[in-house]
């Protein structure tokens, strides 16, 4: 049988990125960086830079993920459709945790090469994943994360503990600990990989806020410039029509413009939002007494952002819709006026018409006359020469005679004429 070319890579799509297995405790440090084509060919040589200075393979120019140990720490590489994101991740022991400055995946990274990282971050957080009878969370949670802004509960249906805080700490990273308790190595990667995506999703979620509200100040300029217009299209006469099109048409072009400029943005927030709820979903989490859990956390600070990306697109949408109504409105009006200016130059050219045939039907008859009078000359001079030859009546008398016959004629042949030309 011959294979879809495809059918390879569509089969190992469902084990793209596979969650990787941990084992607590261990600290992980992860790194989202914000690119463009030519930003994430950067970070695919920058990889490569890495795994050349640890004798190591570069990946080729078809790669998307990788998994390498390093030695010192472990390295996961995503490269996705806007972002790339670097997980780096270090065994620790615990008293390496327990300290006031907690011991990071970061530290265990080259530095200069960690500054260097193609594209804009857009998230960095630190995870510690431990053991939750390693020691007493209440006393060691103060040091690493702030009390007033904590959040926690319990996830995978109860086996373990998250705690967070959703600040940016000193260091410029986010902090998040999570206690594995019995879950076995290969559900602590799939729970650490869910929160690293929620913190990831989360973030780029966002990023449509802020096109949201620059959207909004547009869209008001331009709901007031279509009020303005409808006004004017209702008092407005055929003269004014031509300069109110122009400026309908050149507000169309700028609400399909900023449409244009924001709808993917809008798209993929929505599909980042999604994800975020699926994330939270996915880790099975339930409240620990007196604690905000990350699923209430995001509903409340997230649902305003959401709501007013969701409000932007639909209100770049109406308004689109309202020009697009307008203009036809407007268009319908200026097809009528050019329908009767159209009524009324028919009009005209039918009293022409009927002009000119009463002038032809005069020049008809002048040339019914004249055609007579020809002949009748003609009668005349052979009157003239048929005297010489004994034709007893004068060229007076005959011509006289023969002018109400030759005019019967002349006008009965004219009419005949007539009416073929027209019967054509």
């Amino acid at each position: 049988m011959m294979d879809h070319p495809q059918r390879l890579a569509l089969h190992n799509e469902v084990h793209a990125r596979p969650p990787e297995p941990m084992q607590s405790p261990m600290a992980i440090a992860h790194v989202v960086m914000w690119v463009d084509r030519d930003a994430a060919a950067a970070s695919r040589a920058h990889l490569a830079r890495l795994l050349h200075d640890h004798h190591l393979p570069a990946p080729d120019a078809h790669t998307n993920h990788v998994r390498m140990d390093l030695g010192s720490f472990r390295l996961r590489w995503e490269l996705h459709t806007e972002f790339v994101s670097w997980t780096f991740m270090r065994p620790i022991t615990d008293p390496q945790f327990t300290s006031t400055a907690p011991l990071t995946a970061s530290q265990a990274v080259p530095q200069q090469w960690l500054s260097q990282l193609p594209g804009e971050c857009l998230a960095r957080l630190h995870l510690w994943l431990l053991a939750s009878s390693t020691h007493d969370m209440h006393a060691v949670l103060p040091q690493v994360l702030h009390e007033d802004t904590l959040v926690a509960s319990t996830v995978a249906d109860g086996h373990g503990e998250v705690y967070t805080d959703f600040q940016l700490h000193p260091d410029g990273y986010g902090r998040m600990v999570l206690l594995a308790g019995s879950l076995t190595p290969r559900r602590q990667g799939r729970l650490v990989q869910q929160l690293l995506e929620i913190e990831t999703y989360r973030m780029a979620a966002l990023l449509g806020l802020p096109a949201a509200r620059e959207a909004s100040h547009v869209l008001a300029d331009a709901e007031r410039e279509l009020a303005a217009l409808a006004q004017a299209i209702r008092s407005a006469d055929s003269a004014d029509e031509a300069g109110l099109l122009d400026r309908l048409t050149r507000l169309a072009g700028e609400v399909e413009g900023q449409y244009a400029a924001t709808h993917s943005r809008f798209s993929a927030t929505r599909a980042y939002f999604e994800l975020v709820d699926r994330r939270i979903r996915d880790i099975a989490e339930s409240r620990m007494s007196g604690m905000q859990t990350i699923a209430e956390f995001m509903d409340r600070r997230l649902s305003p952002a959401r709501s007013t990306c969701d409000w932007a697109a639909r209100r770049q949408n109406a308004l689109s819709e309202r020009v697009s109504r307008m203009s036809n409105l407007l268009r319908t009006r200026v097809d009528f006026e050019q329908q009767h200016s159209s009524q009324q130059l028919l009009t005209a050219m039918n009293q022409r018409q009927d002009l000119q045939l009463k002038l032809q039907s005069t020049v008809e008859g002048l040339s019914v006359a004249a055609i007579t009078y020809y002949f009748t000359g003609l009668v005349s001079y052979l009157a003239k020469g048929a005297e010489k030859l004994g034709w007893p009546f004068g060229a007076d008398i005959t011509a006289a005679c023969a002018l109400p016959w030759v005019g019967l004629v002349v006008w009965l042949s004219m009419r005949r004429l007539h009416n073929k030309v027209f019967k054509a």
